[in-house]
């Protein structure tokens, strides 16, 4: 596929670089105002450009990978060079409704939302279309397989996967700095505490993908009675671990809903 990303911030340079690594046959171009801030994307094999319009005409697919408010200028300034492209845009907020509206006609619009972890190959990604488009999304879906997974929903979800999938890395992260910080204060330095507590939560995940578990089945595992686990997990519950954390992921929900 001709691979075209429109804006190369955190999110775009991590599909672009994601993609280079873990798939092969594509041609990647990925865009941006200032080039200076993507010109290390070259070393990947990625041509990069300040021009959003530079070789889309040859695009099988474009990456709409920028701010919500910029969509409408990006669409109207693209718009002259698209047909019978696929737009998947990961703009949070804008719908497939307003996204037809604009590019209507020969092309098929998405939207995605994978996470910057599609850098190193292990994105959760959500995508959606109208009911028409549905069956055009599965070379989307591959793609995006290749650089973690992808599933599809429906659109009115789209927000909450943006919570879940893409805030979800920050709050998994807090988890692990939260963890390291223990381990520092139970006598480990701080390299050695981070590298355990990293590798503890890599292993978890890795169990509940495989084994395809209840993560309360994996807990059993490592719990016995009057153990040191139990005790911590019922302490970490009294101090609201599981309600805080679920209140974090409804309020980041509500602020995306405005």
């Amino acid at each position: 596929m001709n691979i075209h990303i429109i804006g190369g911030g955190n999110l775009g340079a991590a599909i672009a670089i994601g993609l280079a690594q873990f798939t092969t046959s594509n041609s990647i171009t990925v865009t941006r105002r200032n080039i200076q801030l993507i010109a290390h994307l070259a070393g990947y094999g990625i041509t990069v450009s300040a021009d959003n319009t530079s070789g889309i005409a040859n695009a099988d697919m474009v990456v709409l990978a920028i701010k919500p408010w910029q969509a409408d200028a990006v669409l109207d300034e693209i718009l002259p060079h698209l047909n019978g492209k696929t737009i998947a845009s990961a703009a949070s907020g804008v719908t497939l409704e307003h996204l037809h509206a604009k590019v209507a006609g020969t092309n098929t619009v998405l939207r995605i939302m994978p996470n910057i972890a599609v850098q190193y190959g292990a994105s959760a990604t959500c995508v959606s279309a109208k009911a028409e488009d549905v069956s055009k999304t599965g070379a989307v879906m591959e793609l995006f397989d290749r650089v973690g997974t992808s599933v599809l929903i429906d659109e009115k979800l789209m927000d909450a996967a943006t919570v879940l999938g893409a805030c979800g890395t920050a709050f998994a992260l807090r988890y692990i700095r939260a963890s390291m910080q223990a381990g520092i204060e139970i006598g480990f330095d701080a390299k050695t505490a981070l590298a355990i507590a990293a590798q503890t939560a890599l292993g978890a995940t890795q169990m509940l993908l495989k084994e395809q578990a209840h993560p309360e089945q994996l807990i059993d595992k490592v719990t016995t009675p009057q153990g040191c686990t139990i005790a911590g997990l019922n302490e970490m519950e009294h101090e609201g671990f599981s309600s805080s954390l679920i209140k974090g992921i409804k309020t980041s929900l509500k602020q995306i809903k405005g």
